[in-house]
């Protein structure tokens, strides 16, 4: 009999987003710091043209993923506690990410700060929305 490794995840939205948003994640973060390495080493290397289009596709598909995996999941989902723990999650990941983005912005139109990586956004919605997941959890329990 063979044995099998199980998932830490308890739900299945937690198991999609471990083995499909995580790794993209982490393939945009190394492919920001490659195009970053190329361009900084070689002042002539911007990606134009379809590089762009495939770059910036490739850096929102975490965010994608992710949109689709809990679209995905609340179709799905019959138990309404769980669809109710992901929407409030949902809505303190994008609400937090909206007000860090506008400020963000705000300080960059007057010179305060560079703009933000696109990771660093994403990063802040992902452990804004694991997060509250973990506090709405800890609350209902």
């Amino acid at each position: 009999m063979e044995r099998r490794v199980g998932s830490p995840a308890k739900y299945r939205f937690e198991d999609r987003a471990l083995f499909v948003v995580v790794p993209l994640f982490f393939f945009v973060i190394a492919m920001d710091v490659v195009l970053g390495f190329l361009e900084s080493h070689y002042h002539h290397f911007h990606p134009s043209g379809v590089l762009a289009l495939v770059c910036a596709a490739v850096q929102s598909l975490p965010i994608v993923a992710s949109i689709v995996i809990a679209g995905l999941y609340l179709a799905e989902e019959t138990d309404d506690f769980q669809k109710t723990v992901l929407v409030q999650s949902l809505l303190w990941g994008i609400g937090v990410t909206l007000a860090v983005a506008t400020f963000c912005g705000s300080l960059e139109k007057y010179g305060q700060v560079q703009r933000m990586n696109l990771w660093s956004i994403q990063l802040v919605f992902f452990a804004v929305a694991v997060v509250s997941t973990l506090v709405a959890r800890w609350r209902y329990r």
